[in-house]
């Protein structure tokens, strides 16, 4: 166990290469299953059966037909379509498969109900990792087919890969003896190799619903609370609570450049205008907002003073702060996040819009009014999980 005082850990030594959407994404991953020996785990909450589904589900299959132990984990809700049309098919094709928490019966709202599987990773024989916020589904199946939903993974090699096997391992055991399925046990223990491949350092942060409740949440006030410079967040659902909000106004309160990249496109509409309640009290305190419309923005990523940044499943919204298990990868190296800068400069520059402050100043109370209802909805969804409080309570 790694001490707290030590949290997060960082380790040494490691290659990562940003991929920006399934365009890069998806093929580095079916090569790396295509190369895999001995083991693979994939891990996702949306695995849709399109032409990208068939891509991955083929790598898998072939992968278990040459003796790779192959396992798959999807989440129960995300990946519901998937599981009822296409799970007999890739267990009988050799494909060790698990859903997480498979039924969401009529008591939505009850906490356990809403505790997803929600981040996206995978490890090919302890040697390669990816994670990230892509699902496996079709970037360009969107009401804009002509533009890819806009998203980013990592692909990682060295030290980071022993916490990111342990974290699947761990998931995938307690899966199988929840769902009273020992025989999918895992027997023989394949150690990941560890040695340095890079110059990066970089630690691999989860939230669960024990021992890593805020760690995610932590290291983002940490990040912020120390920048200096500038901080540069790309969310697609984001509707932080009272801490996270103080600490991004109190960064832009003592002159460090604050800029919020986020959905612009309505895709959950009680999400979408929830958010917006809170755009007032930010940009009052010189926050920059953008709002991306070329495509569907599904990032969870962040940069703060051009050295530190995230890449993983994590929004800033309660299901990815309270409810959901997710995984980040926290990047210290100014190589990385500069690159990371970039193609977020680039996403603003061709793609979204920046609201002006007087703009909102100027709300109608009728929409202003819309916006507090669409937040209060939430907060009342959030309280009957057995959540919220103090944390998610906004600032008018």
């Amino acid at each position: 166990m790694i001490p707290r005082d030590l949290w997060p850990y960082f380790s040494e030594g490691n290659a990562i290469t940003l991929l920006e959407t399934g365009a890069e994404f998806f093929p580095a991953l079916a090569s790396a299953i295509d190369h895999a020996r001995k083991e693979v785990f994939l891990e996702t909450y949306i695995f849709r059966h399109d032409r990208i589904g068939e891509l991955i589900t083929d790598a898998l299959v072939r992968a278990a037909e040459r003796g790779v132990v192959v396992s798959l984990l999807v989440d129960g809700f995300g990946s519901r379509d998937f599981v009822a049309s296409h799970m007999n098919l890739l267990v009988d094709k050799g494909v060790r498969m698990l859903v997480y928490r498979r039924e969401v019966g009529r008591l939505l709202l009850r906490r356990h109900r809403l505790r997803r599987l929600h981040r996206k990773l995978a490890t090919i024989d302890g040697r390669i990792a990816f994670v990230g916020g892509i699902n496996i589904i079709d970037d360009h199946n969107t009401a804009l087919p002509d533009h890819p939903r806009h998203d980013y993974a990592i692909r990682i090699e060295g030290p980071l890969l022993q916490p990111i096997h342990d974290s699947a391992r761990r998931l995938w055991e307690l899966v199988a003896w929840a769902s009273f399925r020992q025989r999918l046990r895992l027997k023989d223990t394949l150690e990941p190799r560890t040695d340095a491949a890079g110059n990066i350092s970089a630690a691999f942060v989860i939230r669960d619903n024990l021992r890593h409740r805020r760690d995610i949440e932590t290291a983002y006030l940490d990040a912020i609370a120390n920048a200096t410079d500038e901080i540069v967040i790309a969310n697609a659902y984001f509707l932080p609570g009272r801490r996270v909000r103080k600490a991004l106004t109190g960064a832009a309160d003592r002159g460090v450049r604050v800029i919020i990249l986020l959905q612009g496109r309505v895709e959950y509409a009680l999400q979408h205008y929830a958010t917006k309640a809170l755009y007032p009290a930010l940009l009052r305190h010189g926050v920059r907002i953008f709002e991306y419309h070329r495509s569907f923005l599904h990032a969870k990523v962040a940069v703060i003073d051009g050295h530190w940044a995230t890449v993983g499943s994590s929004n800033f919204d309660p299901f990815s702060l309270l409810l959901a298990r997710e995984g980040n990868v926290i990047v210290r190296d100014d190589g990385f996040a500069q690159r990371l800068r970039e193609r977020l400069d680039h996403a603003i520059s061709t793609g979204a819009t920046e609201l002006e402050p007087s703009l909102w100043r100027h709300k109608s109370l009728f929409k202003r009014g819309l916006h507090w209802i669409a937040y209060a909805l939430v907060r009342f969804a959030v309280g009957l999980s057995g959540y919220g409080g103090d944390r998610y309570t906004a600032e008018r």
